[in-house]
């Protein structure tokens, strides 16, 4: 086998390696709850608002900022 093949297939199992191992560790890692507690839902709603839809745009008013 030749040197530049040698170097890809290591480079190769490596970058195998690396990837396995950080899936498993993402996995196992990964809470097992996927719901948020209410303290967060609060929070959440906090930051970006509630999942309200937004009222309707009334006619004539532009989508565009007025620069």
């Amino acid at each position: 086998m030749s040197r530049p093949i040698l170097i890809v297939v290591v480079l190769a199992t490596v970058a195998a390696a690396a990837s396995g191992a950080t899936f498993y560790l993402v996995r196992v890692n990964a809470p097992e709850s996927r719901e948020m507690s209410e303290e967060q839902r609060i929070t959440r709603e906090k930051f970006f608002g509630t999942a309200k839809e937004l009222p309707p745009i009334e006619k004539g008013q532009e989508m565009r900022p007025r620069w």
